[in-house]
C-alpha cells in the first residue's frame, strides 16, 4: 500500500510580517557552524587529534564575519522581515542566500559522502584511510559542490526562489539525513571496539540511516519536508 506523501497549503500557513530579534539571533549559531565547517582538512584535524590554534582563528574570523552580516540582516533567518512571502513567486534569490545554501549544501554533503567513502574502505581493505581520504578528497569535492552553487544548480540557490515550496524541503531533509546518520556514527566510533567486525557494523548502520531517514523526508515525516502546495502565502527561511 503506498504511503502518501504529507503535505502543507502555503494559504493555511500564518504569515510573519517581521522576525523578532530572538528568532535572528537563533539563527546565528548555523551560519557560524556551516562556515566553520568549510575548511574541511581543518575540521577534521580538530575531530581526530583535537585541534589547534587555527582551529580557534577560523573560529573568530567567522564568529566577527557572520556576526556583522547577521547584525545586517544578510544571513537566512536575521533579516528584519521574511524574504520570501510567496512560495511561488518569481523573485530574485538574493546573493547572500545563494551563498549561504551553498556552503550550507557543502557542509551537508562533504562531510557525509567522504566519511561513507571512508567507511567502505575501510571494510574493503581492512585498513583505515580517512585521513588521506580528507586530504586529497576534501577539497576537490568541495570545489564541485560550490560550483554547482553558484552555478545556480543546486536547490534553494538558484537565481529565483519560485521553487521555494519545494526545494526547501531537499534542504532540509538532507541536513537531517546527514546530521542524524553522521550523530550515530560518532557515537558507534566512540563506542565500539575497532575490529573488522565492528566496522562493518558501522557501515550497515551509517547506510541504514541514510536510507531510512531519506526516505522519511522524501515522505514529509521530518520537520520542514513537506512540499507546500500553491495558495496565499508562506514564510520560509
Amino acid at each position: 500500500m503506498a504511503i502518501p506523501i504529507k503535505v502543507e497549503y502555503a494559504a493555511r500557513r500564518k504569515v510573519r510580517e517581521r522576525n523578532t530579534r530572538l528568532y535572528r539571533l537563533a539563527h546565528w549559531p548555523i551560519w557560524i557552524w556551516v562556515f566553520f565547517l568549510a575548511p574541511g582538512w581543518l575540521t577534521f584535524t580538530l575531530f581526530a587529534t583535537g585541534g589547534s590554534k587555527w582551529n580557534l582563528l577560523w573560529l573568530a574570523a567567522v564568529l566577527v564575519s557572520t556576526g556583522i552580516a547577521a547584525w545586517r540582516g544578510k544571513l537566512p533567518g536575521s533579516e528584519p522581515r521574511p524574504y520570501i512571502l510567496r512560495f511561488d513567486e518569481d523573485r530574485p534569490n538574493p546573493l547572500y542566500r545563494k551563498v549561504c545554501y551553498t556552503f550550507a549544501w557543502n557542509a551537508v554533503l562533504s562531510f557525509a559522502l567522504l566519511n561513507l567513502a571512508g567507511l567502505v574502505d575501510a571494510v574493503a581493505s581492512g585498513t583505515w584511510h580517512m585521513m588521506q581520504i580528507y586530504r586529497y578528497g576534501y577539497f576537490p569535492l568541495c570545489a564541485l559542490i560550490l560550483l554547482l552553487g553558484f552555478a545556480g544548480v543546486l536547490p534553494r540557490v538558484r537565481r529565483s526562489t519560485k521553487g521555494e515550496g519545494i526545494e526547501r524541503r531537499y534542504f532540509y531533509g538532507a541536513v537531517w539525513t546527514a546530521t542524524i546518520a553522521q550523530t550515530l556514527l560518532l557515537l558507534l566510533w566512540k563506542t565500539l571496539p575497532k575490529t573488522h567486525a565492528t566496522d562493518i557494523l558501522k557501515l550497515a548502520a551509517y547506510v541504514a540511516a541514510l536510507i531510512i531517514l531519506s526516505a522519511a523526508a522524501a515522505f514529509g515525516l521530518l520537520p520542514r519536508t513537506r512540499p507546500i502546495l500553491p495558495g496565499e502565502v508562506m514564510i520560509a527561511d
